[in-house]
């Protein structure tokens, strides 16, 4: 016979589940499994979805960021590895404002904003020191904007004034540069960020900045780049671009009579970067007086000559000759005739000319840049055209022999042949090797961009869905079982219910097996008496009840 506050032994399990305190024990610890799986199910569906709020920060904007999004009770979390820092997404673009009001992140660079705090009593030299870091931190920031820089810092060596002309030292600077994985800067962009350098900084000559990158690389030295073959990096690129020019042109020009994804073409030009200057001095052969220009001419004309002595020496002789007198001539009279000329004295006449006519010279200077096309050689290779007979059967054949030369022309029109230069043409016509076509496994279509917003919407519809029937299967198939079960426990656990009294009996009679001896079971029915005396009566009355 059972005994009400009998001692159970803890070891045994079965027996304990199978009293009336361990039963209710039992459906208790059930109905509350069932209420925190409830309550598990009920916090996961509520759980915000995170997204990333910063990342790529440094150590100090990541604990401004921290304390700032805990002062406005914003729950956060790191994502794997700490580079970012995820809040709900709901609340992303508003955090993000929040703290872009108050400056962070930074960035780990300290602009004019440390020129805020400054000190009272603070000494010339640091407010000097503190000028040049803010100036150093807005020149990266600055320099961080461009698209392939990730990270930068600047260094300014800024000498101090002196009023001593041989004394002054000019300023210079240094730049380091942390690119994006991939990225590389060209020569356009790195002049860019020195003359950024210099405009910024009173004094400071383009030649003295100094810009590196992460990997140890000096990128505005362009003057001095490394050759390859005897060539600087920008002279290999307007070869590659001048063979990529060509290439592009015969393609183009081509393509719309053998299709798209017939025809390869490939350039190689020479390209002579040479520089040379030229002075020629040129004499042409003298032409005919007649078509020469006078350039000068010189005429002198002389006049030699002596008369022979006559008359009587003496000093008559040497008195100069009486005037001339013209004869008078009367009207009506003839006109005398002259006297015998005197004999006239031996003369003789001497004429010299000088002509200096203008003589052909041509002085020609010539100076040759360096980049002209020396030889310019292509290959051009061409598919088998497609061709489609009367069954519908498509097949492959070559180009005929004027179809080649029209291509020929038109390659040679394209690419500028010049035969003098020595430029050279190569057409095959071939059939090209089918590649085989890989199949690439198409991505799921919920990860598709036409698809995503409707893959977000479905998902928080199911996931709502699924929380509600795992919310209503707990209840039908665990919590509701279990209050009926409790609830029936407790009618039964009532001294004056008919089931426990039945069941009260049945425990009796199984209690007196032959095996028990007498006074064992009249020493519990006498301790079972004195601890209750109802329980007694109701088995009492059973018996009787059942004998009748």
């Amino acid at each position: 016979m059972a005994v009400a506050g009998e001692m159970v032994v803890p070891g045994n399990v079965m027996e304990f589940t199978r009293t009336a305190g361990g039963r209710k024990i039992l459906l208790m610890l059930g109905v509350a499994a069932s209420v925190a799986v409830m309550a598990a199910v009920w916090m996961w569906g509520q759980q915000p979805e995170y997204r990333v709020l910063f990342s790529n920060f440094s150590d100090r904007d990541g604990g401004a960021i921290v304390a700032e999004l805990e002062k406005m009770n914003v729950p956060y979390k790191y994502a794997e590895g700490g580079g970012a820092v995820l809040v709900p997404a709901d609340r992303v673009h508003d955090a993000r404002l929040k703290l872009a009001s108050q400056g962070l992140p930074k960035g780990g660079n300290v602009g004019f904003e440390l020129m805020e705090n400054q000190r009272l009593g603070a000494s010339q030299f640091v407010e000097q020191v503190n000028f040049q870091r803010a100036m150093e931190g807005e020149l990266a920031r600055s320099i961080e904007s461009v698209s392939a820089v990730q990270a930068a810092r600047v260094h300014l060596a800024l000498p101090k004034d002196s009023i001593f002309v041989s004394e002054q030292k000019q300023p210079t600077a240094s730049v380091l540069l942390n690119l994006h994985p991939g990225r590389a800067l060209d020569p356009q962009q790195v002049s860019a960020i020195v003359h950024l350098v210099a405009s910024s900084v009173p004094e400071l000559a383009t030649k003295n900045v100094t810009v590196v990158d992460q990997n140890g690389n000096l990128l505005s030295d362009a003057g001095k780049a490394p050759r390859v073959n005897g060539m600087d990096p920008s002279q290999i690129k307007y070869v590659q671009e001048l063979q990529q020019d060509v290439v592009q042109r015969i393609e183009s020009i081509i393509t719309p009579i053998v299709g798209p994804g017939n025809v390869r073409a490939e350039a190689t030009a020479d390209v002579d970067f040479s520089r040379s200057e030229q002075a020629v001095e040129s004499y042409k052969p003298n032409q005919t007086p007649d078509a020469m220009a006078i350039r000068s001419q010189q005429t002198s004309e002389s006049l030699n000559g002596s008369a022979n002595p006559a008359g009587v020496p003496g000093a008559l002789i040497n008195q100069p000759p009486a005037p001339a007198t013209a004869p008078i001539t009367v009207p009506g009279q003839a006109t005398p005739a002259p006297a015998a000329a005197a004999a006239q004295p031996a003369t003789s006449t001497r004429k010299d000319a000088t002509v200096n006519y203008e003589v052909d010279k041509t002085i020609q200077y010539v100076q040759q840049a360096g980049g002209g096309l020396k030889r310019l050689s292509v290959g051009v290779v061409v598919n088998y055209k497609k061709t489609v007979d009367k069954a519908g059967k498509v097949a492959m054949k070559p180009l005929s022999e004027a179809e080649k030369t029209q291509i020929t022309n038109l390659v040679k029109e394209a690419m500028g042949y010049n035969q003098a230069r020595g430029d050279t043409v190569n057409v095959v016509n071939s059939p090209f090797a089918s590649a085989q076509e890989e199949d690439l496994p198409q991505p799921p279509f919920w990860k598709q961009p036409e698809y995503a917003e409707y893959f977000d919407i479905a998902r928080n519809v199911g996931k709502y869905l699924l929380m509600g029937i795992a919310l209503l299967l707990l209840y039908l198939k665990v919590a509701k079982p279990l209050l009926k079960k409790m609830s029936e426990q407790q009618a039964l656990a009532a001294p004056n219910h008919p089931l426990h009294l039945e069941q009260l009996a049945t425990d009796e009679r199984a209690a007196l097996p032959g095996q028990r001896n007498y006074q064992e079971n009249l020493s519990r029915a006498q301790r079972l008496a004195n601890e209750d005396p109802r329980v007694v009566a109701n088995i009492v009355k059973t018996w009787v009840a059942n004998n009748d």
